[in-house]
């Protein structure tokens, strides 16, 4: 079987590059799509469209509409193909950037990647998660290539809301979890072969830069300032757990992120990150990893304030069987938690999920 790498051509990071980096998007062509939701607009969106105008470009503003969906694709790619745009630009978060890579697919033009925060691993990839337009996963989206090019400015990032950067620790923690099952099952990556040594060196990097800079990050968000611990984890939520998700692969963490969207109710009030988050703790369980490791997630996770019991993802008052409606779409054929050595089954992971939260609930 062969290895492969798969990375963004160009992968930009510092502070202000919002305005001092738009050559990069240029270069790319100068009739562009800038795709964002409309707080995002009013936040960074304008100025970002009247520097490209003052820069030469022609810029079309499309809001988009919430979720990535098949339906949202289409109807932006046709107002793309329309106006005889030449660069998608995708500005915001992980919804947003997923639907402008499928609508550049579409288009067969470039796509820039301007993430607002570092919340998850999406920007790098070349997939998207496609959901219904009710919000219910449905499948991943691949592409013969990854995006362009990723732009992203640490000073929007430090001003961004500080949940929305633990979220992205909590969704970058799972990748050396992950991608460590993938290698010892020699199971396939993202992009459907087996990881190299440089993928298994990144998703190596992102855990260990994540547990020595996450704290002192967060207390950089949270004054809103830009610092070396900052930039760290912006690049680790960022381009190490992009690079090492697809290139080293998916496992339990994120099937079981998937199998939540079986339930409706107030666990969607969380980001993708927290809901991830309760699915990394849960892989490791299920693997039965040292009580060590275990204890040093949920301890961090703890500071960090992320959820570790069923009650702080919203789950601790519903029925078994709702659970084993999460642990049915978690194991559905194609997910990625057989990936793994052990097939785990529905019930398996309705039982762990039910395990770790009386582990946290009486050792914590």
């Amino acid at each position: 079987m062969e290895k492969v790498f798969a990375s963004p051509s160009r992968y930009v990071q510092g502070k202000d590059v919002f305005k001092t980096g738009l050559s990069h998007v240029l270069a790319l062509g100068n009739r562009l799509l800038l795709l964002c939701d409309p707080i995002v607009y009013d936040l960074v969106g304008k100025e970002l469209e009247e520097n490209f105008v003052a820069a030469g470009a022609t810029v079309y503003h499309e809001s988009f509409n919430g979720e990535a969906s098949n339906k949202e694709v289409s109807r932006v790619a046709d107002i793309v193909k329309e106006h005889e745009l030449t660069v998608v630009v995708g500005l915001g978060g992980g919804k947003t950037i997923d639907t402008a890579k499928a609508i550049a697919d579409d288009c067969q033009c470039p796509v820039a990647i301007l993430p607002t925060v570092a919340s998850t691993d999406a920007p790098t990839s070349a997939l998207s998660v496609i959901y219904s337009p009710e919000g219910v996963f449905e499948r991943y989206r691949f592409y013969t290539k990854n995006p362009e090019l990723v732009l992203i400015d640490t000073n929007v990032i430090a001003h961004s809301p500080v949940r929305l950067l633990v979220s992205g620790i909590a969704d970058a923690l799972a990748t050396w979890v992950e991608a460590r099952a993938v290698i010892e099952a020699q199971g396939k990556t993202m992009v459907g072969d087996t990881p190299t040594i440089a993928s298994e060196a990144i998703a190596r990097a992102c855990e260990s830069t994540l547990f020595e800079n996450g704290l002192q990050a967060l207390a950089s968000a949270n004054a809103k300032v830009v610092t070396p611990a900052l930039e760290a984890v912006v690049e680790a939520n960022t381009l190490l757990s992009g690079i090492g998700f697809e290139s080293a692969g998916l496992a339990a963490a994120h099937a079981i992120h998937n199998g939540f969207t079986a339930l409706h109710g107030d666990i969607h009030t969380l980001t993708h990150g927290e809901k991830v988050a309760y699915g990394t703790l849960t892989q490791l369980l299920l693997e039965n990893r040292p009580k060590e490791e275990l204890d040093k997630y949920i301890t961090f996770y703890k500071e960090l304030g992320l959820p570790t019991t069923l009650k702080e993802v919203k789950l601790d008052t519903v029925p078994y069987e709702d659970l084993l409606k999460i642990g049915r779409l978690a194991t559905q054929d194609g997910e990625t938690i057989h990936q793994m050595v052990v097939q785990y089954t529905a019930e398996d992971v309705a039982n762990a999920l039910i395990a770790l939260d009386h582990y946290v609930t009486t050792r914590f």
